[in-house]
C-alpha cells in the first residue's frame, strides 16, 4: 500500500498566518504513527516569488518523510530553483522526480511566467515521456500546479490548464498512472482526467467557497478563515482513495 501526503497552496508572504498554517501542516504529518511515501506540495510555495518567501519556505517544508515541492503560478523559477533546490537560477520548467522502491513521483511545472493560467511546455511533457518510459512497470504518479478541467469555481477555472491534449495522449500510452495530483483550487476536490482519477489538494493559506456557498466572484470566494486542509491518498494496487484532513 503506498500513502501520499498532499498539500498544496500553502502562499508564504501571502497573509501573516502563511507561516504558522504551514508550520502546523508540517507538525502534524511528522507527528504520525507510520511513515509516508511521500509528501508531495503542489505549487504556489511563495505569494511572490522572492527569496526571502523561499527561504522561509524551505525552512518549513522539511520533513521525516520524503518531500517534493513544485512551482505554481505565484512561484518564480530563478528563485524557487536557487534557493529551494541549491541550482543556478534560470527560467526553465522545474521538472522534478522522486524515486522510491515502489513508486515514482513526477512533478511536474504547469506554470507560464508573468501568466497566472497553466501549460506543460513541450520541454516538460518530453521530460514526462521519458520518466514514464523509464518506470520500470512502478506506479507514476503524475503531479503539477493546474487542474487541466474545469472545476465549477470562480476565479480559478479560467486560470486552469489550457491545450491539455499531448498530456492526454501521453498519459493514454501509460496505464500504469494512477492519478494525478494537483492543486491551484484551494478546494478539495475530485474528479476524472484522461480516464484517471484527477485529485485536487486543499488550500493551506485560505479556501475559495463555490458559488452556491456564496463565492460567486474571486473576492466573495476567497475565505482564510478555515483552518488549512491536506489529503492522503492511498493506492492499493488497483484502487485510489483520498482521505481529506483538515489541521486545526
Amino acid at each position: 500500500m503506498i500513502v501520499i501526503g498532499h498539500l498544496s497552496d500553502v502562499h508564504i508572504g501571502a497573509t501573516a498566518e502563511t507561516v504558522t498554517r504551514t508550520a502546523a501542516v508540517m507538525r502534524y504529518l511528522d507527528a504520525l504513527p507510520a511513515d509516508l511515501d511521500a509528501v508531495l506540495v503542489t505549487g504556489d510555495i511563495a505569494d511572490h516569488g522572492t527569496a526571502e518567501e523561499y527561504e522561509s519556505a524551505a525552512k518549513l517544508l522539511t520533513s521525516r518523510h520524503p518531500v517534493l515541492i513544485g512551482p505554481g503560478n505565484h512561484d518564480v523559477r530563478a528563485e524557487f530553483r536557487r534557493v529551494l533546490l541549491g541550482r543556478p537560477a534560470d527560467d526553465r520548467p522545474v521538472n522534478q522526480v522522486l524515486r522510491t522502491p515502489n513508486a515514482i513521483y513526477a512533478m511536474c511545472d504547469s506554470s507560464i511566467p508573468g501568466e497566472a493560467a497553466g501549460h506543460l511546455e513541450d520541454e516538460t511533457l518530453d521530460w514526462l515521456a521519458g520518466v514514464l518510459a523509464g518506470s520500470g512497470g512502478l506506479p507514476v504518479f503524475v503531479a503539477f500546479h493546474h487542474p487541466p478541467v474545469m472545476l465549477h469555481g470562480p476565479g480559478i477555472d479560467g486560470i486552469r490548464m489550457h491545450r491539455t491534449e499531448r498530456l492526454e495522449a501521453l498519459l493514454a500510452e501509460h496505464p500504469n498512472v494512477p492519478a494525478v495530483l494537483v492543486g491551484h483550487a484551494h478546494t478539495a476536490a475530485a474528479t476524472t482526467f484522461a480516464g484517471r482519477p484527477l485529485l485536487v489538494g486543499g488550500g493551506v493559506v485560505s479556501t475559495l467557497k463555490l458559488p452556491w456557498e456564496g463565492g460567486v466572484s474571486f473576492a466573495e470566494a476567497i475565505d482564510y478563515a478555515p483552518p488549512p486542509l491536506i489529503a492522503f491518498h492511498v493506492f492499493d494496487g488497483a484502487r485510489m482513495t483520498t482521505h481529506y484532513r483538515v489541521v486545526p
